[in-house]
């Protein structure tokens, strides 16, 4: 169906239940109880799961299928979220025209630096791409200010000469809409001590998730997936056979920054401000991390790693000593004190050590990401389920051949 194996359209179904279950699924806890301080079913943390998904599916594609590292990929998406605001300054409040703007304009780029930076390999070719995120940082922060706002950002305002549209009344607030929706539009669902919020902008972009992620199955499956993978394989065996990898390499480059331009349009489109510091390193280092965190060269890791990052990022960091003092009000002094003290430097402010004593554990026992995790439990209990069916037959077997 859609042109998919019977697996892929069953991954295709379940990231769409999962999409759209999420205000459900994320929301676990009454919201008056001590756990809601878990849950993570509200607009802009779910907005923030499918938008960075999307970044680490588009950043997949290169990585794990060419084995190409690249650490400038935030490039790609600080210049999609720049051209998506323009866009909407200049054009009119739509979305899809500021995320056609943001592909369209991160895939021209991408096309420049993976010319310049896929003439070198290996380590070379990450420094590159590094360099030329920086450089764009650096632009975007000082240099190209009149474009980019500088270290102010850029952000939407009622009186920008917009085409379509024109200005607004003074006072009036310019809001990112689809057909006139507002992308802040949200519904409240209420059972008994559970609200679960249904918001527009995250099925707009939860609808955009699962094209991309479509588009990422074709891709993997496709005469071009087998020919990415001969990349990461071998190059000098494919350089053989007389086929150059580079406008293959290229082309995924390429696929991959339109993936962070779409995903910097979609950020725009939720949180109508730009600054620079989508552009930084450190944006760049989080969807590797992402990446092989979830699984490289899975289709849905990298999904998976972009919302365990994002739920640490925004849950576990918000955790702090009174919180934690709260939850262990009911021990004696000396032993709540001694608590806190442990787990404190793990959460809030220290969330990133957190996560990274979790990194080296995937890393170290689990090489192929919590996909490989889940694929393991699962196998353990098919072994279990196999194992007994074998004894039920043996001993169906046995009394056949006793009567």
């Amino acid at each position: 169906m859609l042109g998919l194996t019977k697996k892929d359209f069953g991954l295709l179904v379940l990231v769409a239940i999962l999409t759209i279950f999420a205000p459900v699924i994320l929301n676990p806890f009454p919201a008056g109880s001590a756990m809601a301080q878990f849950n993570a079913g509200y607009p802009d943390l779910m907005q923030r799961f499918v938008i960075f998904g999307i970044f680490a599916i588009g950043f997949n594609i290169l990585f794990g299928l060419t084995g190409y590292l690249s650490f400038g990929h935030a490039a790609f998406l600080g210049v999609g979220s720049y051209a998506g605001i323009w866009s909407m300054k200049l054009l009119t409040l739509n979305v899809i025209p500021a995320i056609l703007v943001s592909v369209i304009v991160a895939g021209l780029f991408s096309l420049i630096v993976g010319f310049i930076s896929l003439r070198r390999s290996g380590i070379y070719f990450s420094i590159l791409t590094l360099a030329f995120a920086m450089m764009s940082y650096a632009l975007a922060y000082s240099v190209l200010t009149p474009i980019t706002g500088g270290e102010t950002g850029l952000q939407l305002r009622a009186s920008d000469p917009r085409i379509f549209g024109g200005e607004l009344m003074p006072g009036m607030t310019p809001r990112a809409t689809l057909f006139g929706m507002q992308m802040q539009d949200s519904t409240d669902l209420r059972f008994g001590a559970w609200t679960f919020t249904l918001n527009t902008g995250y099925y707009i972009a939860g609808i955009v998730l699962l094209v991309a992620f479509y588009l990422s199955i074709r891709i993997f499956r496709s005469p071009f997936g087998m020919m990415l993978r001969a990349v990461k394989s071998n190059q000098n065996r494919l350089n053989y056979t007389g086929l150059s990898p580079k406008p293959y390499t290229l082309a995924a480059f390429v696929i991959s920054g339109m993936y962070a331009g779409l995903a910097g349009g979609l950020l725009v489109a939720m949180d109508t401000q730009v600054g620079a510091e989508r552009m930084f390193w450190t944006a760049s280092g989080e969807v590797v991390l992402m990446t092989i965190l979830g699984g490289a060269g899975t289709l849905i890791g990298p999904i998976l790693g972009a919302g365990f990052i994002k739920y640490f990022e925004n849950i576990v960091s918000t955790i702090n000593k009174s919180t934690l003092e709260s939850w262990f009000a009911f021990m004696p002094d000396g032993l709540q004190d001694a608590f806190v003290a442990v787990i404190y430097p793990f959460v809030g402010k220290g969330w990133h050590l957190t996560l990274g004593l979790l990194f080296m554990l995937v890393v170290i026992f689990l090489p192929g990401g919590l996909v490989q995790g889940g694929s393991k439990l699962a196998t353990v209990f098919r072994r279990d389920r196999k194992g007994g069916g074998v004894e039920d037959d043996a001993a169906a077997q046995r009394q056949a051949r006793e009567e």
